[in-house]
C-alpha cells in the first residue's frame, strides 16, 4: 500500500468521502438489536438503499445509511481515526480504515 494519512477532521473526513461518492453508515452486529454499532463509509451501488425492499430485524447484518452528525458522535465517543491513501495524481483510491486515535 502507498503512503497513508489519518483524518480526525470531520469536514476532511466528509471531503475525502464525498469525492469517492461515499455515505456514513452503521452496521449492527450485535445479538440483540442496539447494543454495538459498527461503523462504516459505503461508497457506490453499495450507498443505494431500495425504498421498495421488506423490512428486517434491526440487528440482521445489514447496514444502514445515517447522517453525518450521528456518525461522527460514534466515530468520536470511540477515539476513532479514519485512515486513507494519500492522495496520487489521477488516481482516487477508496482504500480506508477505521482505526483507533494514537495516545
Amino acid at each position: 500500500m502507498a503512503d497513508t494519512i489519518m483524518l480526525t477532521d470531520h469536514d476532511a473526513i466528509r471531503s475525502w468521502a464525498a469525492a469517492r461518492a461515499g455515505f456514513p453508515a452503521i452496521v449492527d452486529v450485535s445479538p440483540e438489536a442496539g447494543t454495538q454499532a459498527l461503523l462504516r463509509l459505503v461508497f457506490g451501488q453499495h450507498a443505494y438503499q431500495d425504498q421498495d425492499q421488506a423490512e428486517r430485524p434491526t440487528n440482521a447484518g445489514g447496514y444502514e445509511l445515517v447522517e453525518w452528525d450521528e456518525w461522527f458522535k460514534l466515530f468520536d465517543e470511540r477515539q476513532l481515526a479514519l485512515v486513507v491513501a494519500a492522495e496520487q495524481p489521477g488516481r482516487r483510491e477508496q482504500f480506508h480504515e477505521l482505526v483507533r486515535r494514537p495516545a
